[in-house]
């Protein structure tokens, strides 16, 4: 069972975030990336649904947050592509793949941890358990998971934000995301980017979803302010490594350019005792899939 020591704690307090390398076996991080490509090869999307993936405000507004398949994907698992991969933009997207659709894709979501028995597993596992007891967790919930492929030459990038800002909770730091590198992940090929010690200042922007019917589907209050690049600090690490991500912590990754891929596996965690999630948040808890406990 697997805890972090008062140093890392502490570490983890101060900083925001934090490293734990050989948190998964070789082993463990071969068998998410085989059940992948299982799920990936099985993947069929109506091109109508096929949504570009983009961390820049007025792009995501424009595709995810104008289309149901986007914002209905929280209990299920859907698939997201990276810009530029069809012969036409989309939403609407009638055309062909630019490139193989398995290379073409951003990411999967929103809810491989509760519907896909290999992610499950690792989700649920002892030791995950153990590591969230050691924060103080006592009723942490899975809101959502990603399967993330920073795709070799043009995997995108992911621009300045708190996860709190799409996954609001009230108090705030409620919310901590587990990402789990299941490739070496570099300065080269897009590895995760933090400022140190910026979760203690709140949430500057918030995405919001609109009233049933409205177009777009959702929208930004306040806005993200603009970040020194040098206060930017690179956390590359080995496959099996897990780093733990506050809810508020500032971070980013650069677009992939190199000949490797970065794969990783992530999901968020709330504390629910005491807490609220946001009515006003684009995921939801549904009826079919409410937010499933940690501990079980």
């Amino acid at each position: 069972m697997a805890c972090l020591s008062p140093p890392q704690l502490q570490k983890f307090q101060e900083d925001g975030f934090l490293v734990l390398e050989g948190f998964l076996s070789a082993d463990e991080c071969a068998a998410m990336r085989q059940r992948i490509g299982e799920i990936v090869a099985e993947m069929n999307v109506p091109a109508h649904c096929r949504t570009e993936f983009s961390t820049q405000e007025e792009e995501q507004i424009r595709a995810q947050g104008s289309t149901d398949y986007f914002l209905s994907s929280g209990d299920k698992i859907r698939f997201f592509f990276e810009k530029g991969v069809f012969d036409q933009k989309v939403p609407c997207a009638t055309g062909n793949f630019l490139v193989s659709p398995e290379k073409s894709i951003n990411k999967i979501g929103h809810a491989l941890h509760a519907h896909d028995p290999v992610f499950k597993c690792i989700t649920h596992s002892p030791k995950m358990q153990g590591l969230v007891r050691s924060l103080g967790f006592q009723i942490p919930v899975v809101v959502q998971s990603m399967y993330i492929f920073k795709q070799p030459h043009f995997g995108g990038e992911v621009s300045p934000h708190q996860d709190a800002s799409f996954l609001y909770t009230e108090p705030l730091g409620r919310l901590l995301g587990v990402w789990l590198a299941l490739e070496d992940a570099t300065n080269q090929n897009g590895c995760l980017w933090f400022i140190p010690g910026s979760h203690t200042g709140g949430v500057s922007r918030r995405m919001v979803r609109n009233p049933a019917g409205s177009v777009p589907g959702t929208s930004f209050l306040g806005s993200e302010p603009i970040r020194d690049n040098s206060l930017f600090v690179p956390a590359p690490v080995p496959r099996g490594s897990l780093v733990l991500i506050h809810g508020e912590v500032v971070h980013k990754s650069e677009q992939n350019l190199s000949d490797h891929s970065r794969q990783a596996y992530t999901f968020h965690i709330m504390e629910a005792a005491g807490t609220t999630w946001s009515p006003d948040n684009w995921l939801q808890p549904t009826a079919e899939l409410p937010f499933p406990p940690l501990y079980t």
